[in-house]
């Protein structure tokens, strides 16, 4: 018995010492500063007690995935039943779905609810590093496009006619970006820009409601609407202008106390947080986000096989579509489009989903490889 509970010790403190400590530890600043910042402007607790229970559930996942081996995930079927997993529950989201902001895209369980369109970019990750790591030598050949845009297009529209815009662009935006990844030529890059021009003017025509057009326009000449469908990006960008260099201090930040700013604790966050923590604050933000995705692609670049490789890239893809996205809205470079700052926003869909992925991506480490990182480098890039 003895003997047993010794061995069961060794494999726990062997998988423990498996965890990127440093990819870890760069997400607890941003955790913490999304808990603070979400507590300094609402009258109650409730955001960052419910916050915080839907961290420690995401980080126990995330040490949870650590000891598992996930070599399974490379075998065809795996993929395969996700996929039609994924397009049975978005198909079923349509009938017993709860409608939150004019889109059916939450599943109401009365005392929490739950949005699978943020685990499907997960499990479009998997797919698409499936169906690449078998074929990465010939991706030149534009069938291999056309076949993962098949797989990426069907989750793309079941979640686009919900009518969830924003979920429907980050779907195309992870495919496009393991597209790249996987050495795609610039001639079938620009083709695809070209497709996806035609796409967007039918959809502008013939597709998008008045308020998605308003968003749009209102990302041109925000000034033009600013009661309107611009004024949750001028709201924003007055509340990160005005944090200027360190702020007005935690709990100070007038324009998500009196409420001028929408959606404070989920979409713009980082505006909220702006206006509190300044623009030097904004800096030490931005580099615990660096650190997050710099320690990502370190470990792709050591995964057993192309299908790890490729997996850990999309996660970088992920985090950076993401991160990109919400910062980019928040200060009106960008269309408003409803996505979460990751590890930040509040929400316990998109914090399960973020550190399943990195719980994954620890995982795949207990059987990575050590290799020079140059032969590393030119794997990666299919060289």
């Amino acid at each position: 018995m003895l003997l047993l509970e010794i061995h069961s010790m060794k494999k726990v403190f062997s998988s423990l010492s498996n965890i990127d400590w440093i990819l870890f530890g760069a997400t607890l600043p941003l955790l913490g500063a999304g808990l603070v910042t979400m507590n300094s402007f609402t009258g109650d607790s409730s955001f960052f007690i419910r916050q915080l229970i839907w961290i420690i559930i995401s980080i126990a996942v995330f040490f949870g995935l650590s000891f598992v081996d996930f070599r399974f995930l490379r075998k065809t079927w795996v993929s395969v039943t996700l996929f039609l997993i994924s397009c049975s529950v978005l198909t079923v989201l349509f009938v017993v779905g709860q409608v939150t902001n004019g889109a059916v895209s939450w599943f109401n369980f009365g005392f929490f609810s739950f949005q699978p369109g943020d685990f499907i970019k997960l499990v479009l990750i998997i797919i698409l590093a499936k169906y690449f790591s078998r074929r990465h030598i010939e991706i030149a050949n534009v069938r291999h496009i056309v076949v993962s845009g098949f797989y990426a297009f069907i989750i793309f529209l079941l979640i686009f006619i919900q009518p969830d815009f924003g979920s429907a662009v980050m779907i195309f935006l992870i495919w496009f970006g393991m597209i790249l990844i996987s050495g795609i030529s610039k001639k079938h890059v620009l083709i695809m820009v070209a497709i996806g021009l035609t796409v967007f003017s039918a959809l502008w025509f013939f597709e998008f409601k008045d308020y998605q057009k308003d968003r749009i326009k209102s990302f041109i000449n925000p000034m033009s609407d600013i009661r309107g469908a611009g004024y949750n990006a001028y709201q924003s960008t007055i509340a990160v202008g005005s944090g200027e260099l360190f702020g007005k201090g935690v709990g100070y930040g007038t324009q998500s106390r009196l409420k001028f700013l929408p959606e404070y604790q989920t979409d713009f966050i980082f505006a909220a947080y702006a206006e509190e923590w300044g623009f030097l604050g904004v800096i030490i933000l931005f580099a615990m986000y660096g650190i997050v995705v710099w320690r990502v692609i370190l470990n792709t670049l050591r995964g057993a096989s192309n299908f790890e490789m490729l997996f850990g890239a999309g996660m970088a893809v992920f985090l950076i579509v993401h991160f990109v996205i919400n910062v980019g809205m928040n200060m009106q470079l960008l269309p408003v489009t409803g996505q979460t700052l990751p590890f930040l926003s509040y929400g316990g869909t998109h914090l399960l989903t973020e550190f399943t992925g990195l719980g994954i991506l620890m995982g795949m480490r207990k059987y990575r490889r050590v290799a020079h990182k140059d032969v590393a480098k030119n794997e990666f890039i299919g060289a």
